[in-house]
């Protein structure tokens, strides 16, 4: 294989060496080859990021993560204050972004504990402890209904409630924590958010000290810049040739794994069973599609009767008819049926089509009728005829229909919209695609990650079996 690149490569036009026929014959190679592959390549690569990175846009083509930390906005009686906290797991830092699956798999109240003080405040909110605490403590102490549904309560029923009387006899913890569920002032909920951790000498003393940025820009000249040690200073413009920044290559495998082990998406997705289902409608779709299409030929090829080129020419007229057109009727064709909601309902739709029989009816006509007239006279039956003599002769085109009909099913979304849209069970590869994208949150890592294994099938079909899709078009020419 490298030897055969080698010589092809090494081919030139002009007999000194190369000429510029060669060199604008490899710059259309080098362009078809980013046009076709860069797509897959980005998605590939993008397939392994985490959604933190997806979705902060980051453009990089590789899964490189840099040191983060958190930051915080506390408030108390001294007024807003901003603190910086290094060190934070990355559970804790993408809190905002984990299920309820991925969350129990954390002890939060275990963690926190090695906290007091700002720290303490800010993470207790951040992980959620702190509506869990105030809830508890409004039901032990008796509190008036009213006080749990304060938050979403209008004016004038806040006014109504009178929380002031009620928390002004807690303790300073009791009180901070009912006040900051309360959103009363000044304790007010904290605000947490994880920033990009960099090193750089300071604009005043020159002395390497460390910053925070929000998002990572090292295209400008210059970036704006927090100082950890004292938040209270205005923002550093730092030079960007002189920034380091800490990061490492960190590939989420968890795109991969939580699909398919059901970790991912709504609590019925399962992507095994998405697979199955495609594998199902791909395989026994593609047996009944060679049969009916391979018949078909075979009648319009080899027999001659009354309104053969009439049905000839509407089998090809369906070809010019867009797949959108026939949309409506397919849905009331398998609500019709029956076949709503079940995979029976994505194959028969798609198994007689037009191109196909087109294609194997041209092949067919290259066989000669002799044959046919000579297995006749030793009385063999029409059915005994097609699958002993024209079926086996016809296999290069009807290979070429198989391999394109593989093709097709995959990777087709129109007909399982059609037929299985209101029943998970029956839902394809595509249809488990379209379920990551919901109305409040969109899981574009795990539909990035299933995509590039949806591809994985298509593309060893096509690599291994192409030499009979050209053998069988060149050799299915239009007659």
């Amino acid at each position: 294989m490298m030897k055969q690149a080698f010589k092809f490569l090494s081919l030139t036009q002009g007999k000194n060496g190369p000429n510029y026929l060669d060199f604008l014959a490899y710059a259309y190679l080098v362009f078809s080859f980013l046009i076709i592959f860069l797509p897959v390549i980005w998605l590939a690569t993008n397939s392994l990021k985490s959604q933190f990175l997806i979705q902060s846009l980051d453009t990089r083509i590789l899964p490189f993560e840099y040191k983060k930390l958190g930051r915080a906005t506390v408030y108390d009686e001294n007024g807003k204050q901003i603190i910086y906290i290094k060190n934070l797991p990355k559970w804790v830092l993408n809190w905002k972004e984990l299920d309820k699956k991925e969350r129990a798999n954390f002890d939060k109240y275990k963690f926190i504990k090695k906290f007091e003080g700002l720290e303490f405040y800010a993470l207790r909110t951040h992980l959620g402890i702190s509506n869990e605490l105030s809830a508890k403590l409004i039901k032990n102490k008796n509190y008036p209904e009213c006080v749990l549904k304060y938050p979403t309560l209008f004016e004038t029923k806040k006014a109504e409630c009178k929380v002031s009387s009620i928390i002004k006899n807690l303790n300073y913890e009791e009180k901070r924590l009912i006040s900051e569920y309360l959103e009363i002032k000044p304790f007010k909920p904290n605000g947490f958010s994880s920033q990009i951790l960099i090193s750089a000498p300071d604009p005043d003393s020159g002395e390497i000290k460390e910053f925070a940025v929000s998002r990572l820009n090292l295209s400008k000249p210059t970036i704006r810049a927090k100082l950890i040690e004292n938040p209270s200073l205005p923002m550093s413009k730092l030079a960007t040739n002189k920034v380091s920044v800490e990061k490492s290559f960190s590939p989420s495998w968890s795109n991969y794994t939580d699909p398919l082990l059901g970790n991912a998406g709504e609590d019925d997705f399962n992507a095994i069973r998405c697979f199955n289902n495609t594998v199902f409608v791909t395989i026994v779709g593609t047996i009944i599609t060679v049969l009916i299409n391979s018949m078909a030929a075979f009648a319009l090829s080899k027999y001659k009767f009354n309104g053969q080129i009439f049905f000839l020419v509407l089998i090809l007229a369906t070809l010019m008819v867009p797949a959108s057109v026939l949309m409506v009727g397919i849905f009331k064709m398998v609500n019709t049926t029956g076949m709503a909601g079940n995979l029976w309902g994505v194959l028969i739709p798609a198994c007689a089509t037009p191109a196909g029989v087109f294609m194997v009816r041209q092949y067919m006509l290259t066989i000669p009728d002799e044959l046919l007239d000579a297995a006749r006279m030793d009385a063999a039956s029409e059915w005994r005829i097609f699958w002993r003599i024209v079926f086996p002769l016809s296999l290069p085109a009807i290979a070429v229909l198989g391999i394109l009909s593989i093709l097709w099913k995959w990777n087709d979304l129109i007909h399982p919209m059609i037929a299985v849209s209101t029943s998970k069970e029956a839902y394809t590869v595509q249809m488990c695609l379209l379920s990551f994208s919901g109305e409040y949150e969109e899981e574009e890592h795990y539909r990035l990650a299933m995509t590039v294994l949806s591809l994985i099938p298509t593309t060893l079909v096509f690599v291994f079996l192409q030499r009979y899709i050209t053998t069988g078009i060149a050799n299915s020419g239009i007659k």
